[in-house]
Formats: structure tokens, C-alpha cells, sequence
């Protein structure tokens, strides 16, 4: 079959070869190449040029989003503490929203072509190419339209007044997650919680990839059973 002799050529564009991989692409994207310099996803210039983001972008962006939200919450009524509250249980929620993306749609199993192509854009070029540093944060562009639906959400459970309160936490979770994942891969942090979560994050993506989803908290994976062996914990140190 061709898709078993299919050979992906890393001089050339990429997102448009993976998906002849077949049902090979999930071994192949599972082995990364470590280094700081990203392989070209598009021909086209601009399209290649949205692909690549700076991680400042992150909360520089959608930080005084943040502040708009809380802000909105505490004109409607709501005191300080009340959005201390609200800030923290948006944020814990994204810990939840942060787990169940990375494992139940970053991790999906494909094999055809075109889901072979969604894959590698929306995560399989991360554990591809893990230091490709204007990869790594999520594109503001696709943030701003997946800011719609998590706000409908949130609009059915949520009376108005606290509504943006809630979404500034949740939105202000995803700012520290991504902040976080950059400098998880890119820093070199000397204590601890940071080295901890340093050593948990590239456990998963050189010893065991189908463990360990948490990005800013291992919790979900300790409920979910989820939590890589201790002694590829130790290994990876």
C-alpha cells in the first residue's frame, strides 16, 4: 500500500504529507526531533505566518480580557472577594477543560488522511517537534473563535452578573497553562514546584506519552488514573 511506504520529506512543507502516513502516522509523530528550529507546515506565506506565535503574544493578548471580565463582574455587583472566588473556580475548572483536551482530543488515534492532517495541526506537531518555540502556544486567531462556545457554556450555568467573572478565571487559567507549557519546554527552572512540573511534562513526551496530561497540575491525573509510573518519573530527572 502506498500509505505504508509513504516517506514524509522535513525539507518540504509538511501538513499536507502527514496524512498519506496512514495509519503509520501515529508511530511517526510519537518520535520527536528535538530542535529549536520548526519545520515549515504551508506553502504560502501568509498561512505559514498565522501558524507561528510568540509566546508574550499569550498575555499580552488576553490578559486585559481578563481584567474586562472582572471588571464587568464587579460593576454588576459583585465585591472583591466574590471575584476572588469566581476567579478561582474558572481557573480550576480550566484544569479540568486543560486535561480532558490534551487526552481526549490531542490524543486522539487516526488514521485517514485528512484526520491525520487536523491531528498534526492541532497537536501532533507538538510532540513532533516539542522545542519548535513559535509552535507551542495556542494561536490567538483560533482562541478568539473557540472564546464563543466556552462563553455560551458558561452563559447556561451561570447567572449574568457572575458570568464574566467566571470566564475571566477560566480565560486566566489558560493564560498561566500556556505561559506555563512554554516555560515547562524553554525554561530551566531550579526548584521545585516548577522542576517538578518540568520533569512530569517531558516525562510525557520522551518516556511515556500516553500518561501524564496535566500541564500546570498532575491532580486530574491522579483522579483519573492517568499518572505515569514513578519510575519513569525518575528516570527523566
Amino acid at each position: 500500500m502506498v500509505t505504508k511506504e509513504y516517506i514524509v520529506d522535513l525539507e518540504k512543507p509538511l501538513v499536507f504529507q502527514v496524512g498519506h502516513l496512514g495509519e503509520r502516522y501515529q508511530e511517526w509523530v510519537h518520535q520527536p526531533i528535538v530542535s529549536k528550529e520548526g519545520p515549515r507546515f504551508f506553502a504560502n506565506n501568509t498561512i505559514e505566518f498565522l501558524t507561528r506565535t510568540k509566546w508574550y503574544a499569550i498575555p499580552s493578548i488576553w490578559l486585559p480580557v481578563v481584567f474586562w471580565c472582572f471588571t464587568r463582574s464587579t460593576q454588576m455587583g459583585h465585591s472583591f472577594q466574590e471575584l476572588i472566588y469566581m476567579a478561582i473556580f474558572g481557573m480550576f475548572i480550566w484544569t479540568l477543560i486543560e486535561y480532558s483536551l490534551h487526552r481526549f482530543l490531542f490524543h486522539i488515534k487516526t488514521e485517514s488522511y485528512w484526520a491525520n492532517t487536523a491531528h498534526y495541526l492541532i497537536h501532533g506537531c507538538h510532540h513532533k517537534h516539542p522545542m519548535d518555540g513559535l509552535r507551542l502556544v495556542f494561536p490567538p486567531a483560533a482562541t478568539f473563535i473557540l472564546l464563543f462556545p466556552f462563553w455560551n457554556v458558561v452563559k447556561i450555568f451561570a447567572p449574568p452578573s457572575t458570568l464574566p467573572g467566571l470566564f475571566g478565571g477560566g480565560l486566566l487559567g489558560y493564560v498561566i497553562y500556556d505561559c506555563t507549557h512554554y516555560y515547562l519546554h524553554h525554561g530551566q527552572p531550579s526548584s521545585n514546584p516548577a522542576k517538578h512540573l518540568k520533569t512530569y511534562h517531558l516525562n510525557h513526551h520522551f518516556r511515556i506519552q500516553n500518561k501524564g496530561f496535566g500541564i500546570t497540575s498532575s491532580i486530574w491525573d491522579i483522579i483519573f488514573g492517568t499518572l505515569p509510573p514513578l519510575k519513569n518519573q525518575k528516570k527523566s530527572i
